[in-house]
């Protein structure tokens, strides 16, 4: 069986094959399911650093310079400011738009990972090299 597949230029795994298929052996880039991890701490990740940078940039603002302000007394003193910033957040974490948007934004990342297997960051610096 083995000497088949070195044959054929496959190797053997105990992924499923929508997890080591595809061009690179990285998964299916075509394959749109969601593994529980992605779910629950990857596509809150981008949610979480997408609502901080473009949709609630004037509370962020606000609670970055009254933390640089005040120092260690931070914590008593920007309690509105991180209230105020907290709520922005959570009110996007709950829209179900946002977080589909969100995951199609994953989803279509690792479809270009899987069909390249270059990450985000190096395709964007390749697209600089040439």
């Amino acid at each position: 069986m083995a000497e088949a597949e070195a044959a054929q230029g496959t190797a053997a795994t105990v992924l499923p094959p929508r997890m080591a298929g595809g061009p690179h052996g990285l998964g299916d880039p075509d394959d749109r399911s969601l593994r529980r991890v992605e779910v629950e701490v990857l596509i809150p990740k981008i949610m979480r650093d997408l609502a901080r940078s473009s949709k609630c940039v004037e509370e962020a603002d606000t609670f970055s310079r009254c933390c640089n302000e005040n120092g260690l007394t931070m914590v008593y003193k920007c309690r509105k400011e991180n209230e105020a910033l907290r709520s922005c957040l959570t009110r996007w974490y709950e829209d179900p738009a946002f977080r589909q948007e969100c995951t199609d934004i994953y989803l279509d990342e690792r479809s270009a990972y899987r069909a390249t297997g270059l990450k985000a960051k190096l395709r964007r610096k390749g697209s600089d090299m040439f």
